[in-house]
């Protein structure tokens, strides 16, 4: 989707930072899409990026299957960034060479750089980067020249300065590199020319323009869990087709407290969608009766929504599309080609394999959760809206630890409510990103009023995040823990324990399921 006259054409060689390459760029007010590596060069003419961005990837350049480009590639006259792999890619086609390393190295390293490149403008000769490597290039190409080494890499980084050709071992895209940021500055304003003048609203604009083109005259579904994502993507299909769009809220009974009635007010109310509300939480209990496994109730949950809307589209006519509210953190979490599962979202990974309807159209899937807020403030969606914290698709059927029942979800929304309740009230519910009770599916021995108890135990999650790739717990004041925890025992029948999460992301996942 070309948004503006600047494009920054990120090539996917299959690496775990692709996605995050192309947010650092928008973040860097440049548009960046990700295409596939095998693009034609027709298709990259056509576009006309400003620049290119090889990504990482996990294979080895010299094995005979592994993923290459033309060399005519390097011939275009457009700006090029290899990053890890790709930096060896483009060694490997223009004639060097990419060996075994006689030390691998993975982790932070120490790095000087030559700063007189125009890639490293401005920054600090020593510094530190994000390695991961266990083939290094052992011979530059002729034209090109080293800008950056390590101890144990003596090729860090080079450059061809004819051709605007530039490549770094190590990724600036993520954190864990120091002047990372910067370096991705200098490729797109000083080495690509870049203006900067991309905002979200240029993606939002272009997205609803995008879709009004995609769906036509045809009827969509839309799938509404009344979260962020599932809202603003509602508001896009709306803005491109109108009356077009039904939006279908599944009532599953595991929502928060009110929480079915406030969607339903929100959607009717301030944005005049065409809204069925379907009561479907005996169907759903029903099927997770007994059902313990995690991915089972996802999967579960995931083939139920899809089922409800199959019958509800049946009954108001024809349906081309159903929209949903996918973003990348869960494309990555739910595992891709050359990604490992971790857990399936129910719009992801949980989906059942034959699927009634023409076509699904995800228009968030490759923004992280802060670019999707930024979406809805374009679009007008009041902030109180867009700032909601988090709430997972599968929604409290994650957070009970087991097999799950009414009573047990009455019990949950109750703690849940105390929690966010006391959270606000101190203020801290614009300072934290997310924050919910767990389940834990644990009982012990307590004592209630000189009698000995055996209830339920309850787990406070808090953290604060950016994008939900990462997170750390948050530092609640012991205080306001306490009073939590007062209340919870007291108000709500069937507890008598409180603990509290200091576990971030990684090792764990926000949710506990």
């Amino acid at each position: 989707m070309k948004q503006n006259n600047e494009l920054i054409l990120v090539l996917d060689f299959g690496g775990q930072y692709n996605q995050l390459i192309a947010r650092r760029v928008r973040d860097l007010k440049v548009y960046s899409e990700v295409h596939h590596f095998g693009i034609s060069i027709e298709k990259i003419k056509e576009l006309n990026p400003k620049g290119i961005i090889f990504t990482g990837g996990p294979s080895v350049v010299t094995d005979k299957d592994a993923p290459i480009v033309p060399k005519e590639m390097f011939d275009l006259n457009i700006p090029i960034l290899g990053i890890c792999y790709g930096c060896q890619l483009m060694v490997h086609v223009n004639g060097g060479e990419v060996t075994a390393s006689n030390k691998r190295e993975y982790g932070k390293s120490t790095i000087k750089y030559d700063v007189t490149s125009p890639l490293f403008k401005g920054m600090k000769e020593n510094s530190s980067c994000w390695m991961s490597h266990t083939y290094h290039v052992s011979k530059l190409p002729n034209g090109f020249e080293n800008i950056a080494y390590t101890d144990t890499c003596k090729n860090s980084a080079m450059v061809n300065r004819d051709k605007n050709l530039y490549g770094v071992q190590f990724h600036p895209e993520v954190v864990h590199t120091d002047e990372g940021n910067k370096i991705l500055e200098n490729f797109l304003y000083e080495i690509c020319k870049c203006s900067g003048d991309w905002v979200m609203s240029d993606f939002a604009n272009e997205m609803v323009k995008t879709l009004k083109a995609k769906i036509g005259d045809k009827k969509v579904l839309c799938a509404l869990s009344g979260g962020v994502d599932s809202t603003v993507a509602a508001v896009l299909i709306h803005k491109a087709v109108g009356k077009q769009l039904t939006c279908i809220f599944v009532d599953h009974g595991l929502m928060r407290l009110n929480e079915g009635d406030e969607v339903v007010k929100m959607c009717r109310d301030e944005f005049d969608m065409n809204l069925i509300r379907v009561d479907a939480e005996e169907r759903f209990l029903s099927r997770l009766a007994g059902v313990s496994d995690p991915e089972t109730k996802r999967k579960i949950i995931g083939e139920e929504f899809i089922r409800v809307f199959e019958e509800e589209g049946k009954k108001i006519g024809s349906v081309d599309f159903l929209v949903q509210g996918t973003i990348y953190p869960d494309i990555i979490e739910s595992g891709t080609k050359t990604s490992a599962v971790i857990k399936s979202h129910h719009n992801v990974g949980g989906l059942p394999d034959v699927i009634d309807f023409k076509e699904i159209i995800e228009p968030l899937r490759d923004l992280f959760k802060d670019e999707v807020r930024n979406v809805g403030r374009a679009l007008g969606i009041a902030d109180k809206l867009v700032d909601r914290q988090p709430f997972p698709g599968p929604g409290l059927a994650i957070r009970i630890i087991g097999d799950i029942t009414k009573e047990k979800l009455d019990l949950l929304r109750e703690t849940d409510h105390i929690y966010r309740e006391e959270i606000a009230l101190a203020g801290l519910d614009k300072e934290i990103w997310q924050y919910f009770t767990v389940l834990t599916g644990i009982k012990s021995v307590g004592v209630m009023g000189d009698e000995r108890t055996y209830n339920n135990t309850i787990a406070l999650r808090a953290v604060n995040s950016v994008d939900a790739m990462s997170a750390d717990w948050a530092r609640v004041p012991y205080d306001i823990l306490d009073k939590i925890s007062r209340r919870i025992v007291n108000e709500v029948k069937g507890v008598n324990r409180i603990v509290y999460d200091i576990t971030s992301k990684p090792p764990a996942t926000i949710e506990w399921e």
